[in-house]
């Protein structure tokens, strides 16, 4: 595996709100989201995470997780409580304003989530083209960022002829060619075998490494409990166990 390289210098920059830690990268205070049904998704959550630092989140289907990954990147909004990413305030951020906001952040799913009608250079390219980056920048960090994550022969081949293993790191290729501060990972392993599962958890441990924020929502317990990370359980939308070096607890 090559050693992560990416430039720090070109990262985007956020206006931090008052009051942030400047080591704090996500912060909610008492955040609950409650749907039309009125059961809350998400009761009374506070939690910091500091910059650099790599958390699992955990907890059974419905638990919460998932609204927690959705208000961070601002898909939702809570309907109490405070959020900052970045030093952006998330909850009083302007819609025009959320497409810069959410280029701080890149972001893996469980589905990959490819452009099935493109190569690999251009489903990554295509992070870059969204945000103007020249294509000169293009030619230079598209190859760069392939190379990271070890699928540097594979730029002309489509989705359909790449393993689920393949396709995972080409989206963590677009997740990070835009150099984001902070990687959400939304059941990153869910659709893959052990051993791709492992790859991909190698790549983002060496990606941790080189400065980057990671937040990580998983049902893998046997990688939770090798990696010995800071792990957060959260249960009926409740954090009832936030511990460094954690594992996959009972919640029972």
């Amino acid at each position: 595996m090559k050693k992560l390289a990416i430039d720090r210098g070109k990262r985007h920059t956020a206006k931090r709100g008052a009051g942030g830690s400047s080591n704090d990268v996500i912060t909610l205070k008492n955040v609950s989201k409650s749907y039309s049904t009125g059961a809350p998704a998400l009761n009374g959550v506070s939690l910091n995470v500091k910059r650099g630092e790599f958390v699992f989140i955990v907890g059974d289907s419905g638990s919460g997780k998932s609204t927690l990954i959705k208000l961070l990147l601002r898909e939702l909004t809570p309907t109490d409580g405070e959020i900052t990413v970045n030093g952006y305030d998330v909850v009083r951020l302007k819609r025009r304003k959320i497409p810069k906001f959410r280029r701080n952040i890149g972001v893996v799913f469980q589905d990959f989530r490819l452009l099935k009608d493109r190569n690999v250079y251009e489903n990554v390219a295509f992070a870059q083209r969204i945000i103007q980056v020249p294509t000169r920048e293009i030619r230079r960090n598209v190859p760069a960022i392939l190379s990271v994550v070890g699928l540097a022969g594979k730029y002309k081949a489509k989705p359909k002829q790449l393993s689920g293993g393949e396709q995972q790191r080409v989206a963590l290729a677009r997740a990070l060619v835009n150099n984001p501060p902070i990687l959400l990972c939304d059941e990153p392993t869910g659709n893959l075998d052990p051993k791709n599962s492992w790859e991909i958890m190698k790549l983002l441990d060496e990606i941790n490494k080189s400065g980057t924020t990671i937040l990580v929502v998983t049902h893998n317990r046997e990688i939770v409990n090798a990696m010995q990370k800071r792990v957060i359980t959260v249960k009926k939308g409740i954090i009832i166990s936030d511990e460094e070096k954690g594992g996959y607890i009972d919640e029972d």
